[in-house]
């Protein structure tokens, strides 16, 4: 199966890319919309995924690895949602902001400008790749 990518949002003063790094390996638990929780289920191992500070700073900062699939989300009392393990891959040269991100034509259809409340969300391979160039990689 081809690796896939992903964007996912964290409000940096509740757990930013830092937390992160310092962890070694986090929890992406506490994703409560359905549409979201079928993206965490769709996850593999060694998928990547775009850090998105949200609230603050409003800005993809670094790229994170999936580490381990969905299981049970250990925050769910009710067992009905899931999450994932994921690793700290490495900060962005730049980072790239969600004003940058909406300037961009070829990223008018990124998923997570037409739903951007969604808090996981896929990220096209071109539009991963377009952005990489953003961040000056």
């Amino acid at each position: 199966m081809a690796k896939q990518f992903w964007l996912m949002k964290s409000e940096p003063d509740v757990y930013s890319y830092d937390d992160l790094v310092a962890e070694g390996e986090g929890t992406w638990d506490g994703v409560r919309n359905y549409s979201a929780a079928n993206n965490l289920r769709t996850m593999t191992i060694g998928d990547e995924a775009f850090f998105y500070h949200s609230n603050i700073g409003l800005e993809i900062v670094a790229i994170i690895t999936i580490s381990q699939e969905h299981f049970i989300d250990p925050s769910d009392e009710k067992a009905r949602f899931v999450a994932v393990k994921v690793k700290p891959s490495r900060k962005l040269k730049q980072p790239v902001t969600l004003k940058a991100i909406k300037a961009n034509p070829d990223l008018a259809d990124m998923v997570m400008l037409r739903q951007s409340r969604l808090s996981v969300a896929p990220v096209r391979a071109t539009e991963w790749k377009e952005i990489l160039k953003m961040a000056g990689e």
